[in-house]
């Protein structure tokens, strides 16, 4: 990603570039990201092909202003993210589901290395504002819950959000191709869990949260509280722009 990219880029999520690759900067980089870009699946019921090539990925999420599940939105994080200097190093996760654990290469996470690793995660939809301290066992505080992480006898880590597993953590370094066959799968398979199920969502600045499944709009305030409204198809369409920033020509929704 050359410099004329990157400066695209963040004018998507709406930052500027941090005068050097430093804490400071990522966590400005890692909020704007989760305001600016959907977590979304929408491609599956729309047809569309999912790739993992950086330009494929900068099409999608810079130029037309869409987003993604998490091979896209975190895979193009890191592209930027390297282009503006940070070391990143690419991690597979198996996310915790219906009490068990999907296969590795589940989900895709990235290490920020700088004076010590940080977890930075904006593919994971509802999880955490900021980045987490990989190495500290304590709890950590975020603006949307508190977080534990913990090294199990394997060396993966295990990361919780108020209590609950979220994801189970290789800490092996991978290459974004690395995880194409689970990407795949993810995206063709009756199995998988975004199968027949469209969904959109965004977190808001106070907190809360909204997404678009199919035609059912939900809305969750900072406090948990939720509504829910189903929507006519034109209605849904106009949803799009209006929440999430983008347009579809037509709405994906299901079977």
């Amino acid at each position: 990603m050359d410099d004329a990219r990157a400066a695209q880029y963040l004018a998507r999520i709406g930052a500027e570039r941090p005068a050097r690759p430093d804490l400071a900067g990522l966590r400005r980089l890692h909020e704007a990201h989760l305001l600016a870009v959907p977590f979304e699946c929408l491609s599956i019921e729309l047809g569309e092909p999912v790739s993992l090539a950086e330009e494929q990925l900068l099409a999608k999420i810079v130029d037309r202003r869409r987003g993604g599940f998490c091979y896209e939105v975190n895979g193009a994080f890191a592209a930027l993210l390297t282009a503006l200097g940070y070391q990143v190093e690419l991690l597979s996760a198996r996310v915790f589901f219906d009490e068990k654990l999907g296969p590795p290469f589940d989900h895709l996470a990235l290490r920020v290395r700088l004076d010590e690793p940080w977890l930075v995660d904006v593919g994971f939809g509802r999880f955490t504002r900021h980045p987490l301290r990989l190495n500290d066992r304590e709890p950590q505080a975020d603006p949307v819950g508190t977080c534990t992480i913990s090294e199990r006898p394997d060396g993966d880590l295990d990361i919780h959000r108020d209590g609950v597993l979220q994801y189970q953590l290789d800490q092996r370094p991978y290459r974004l191709e690395d995880f194409a066959p689970t990407c795949w799968w993810q995206t063709t398979s009756p199995d998988s869990t975004f199968a027949g199920a469209p969904s959109c969502s965004l977190p808001t600045p106070d907190g809360g949260w909204i997404t678009l499944r199919g035609t059912l709009l939900i809305t969750t305030d900072p406090a948990g509280a939720r509504t829910q409204a189903e929507l006519t198809t034109a209605e849904a369409l106009a949803a799009y722009p209006r929440y999430f920033g983008f347009t579809l020509d037509r709405a994906p929704t299901g079977p």
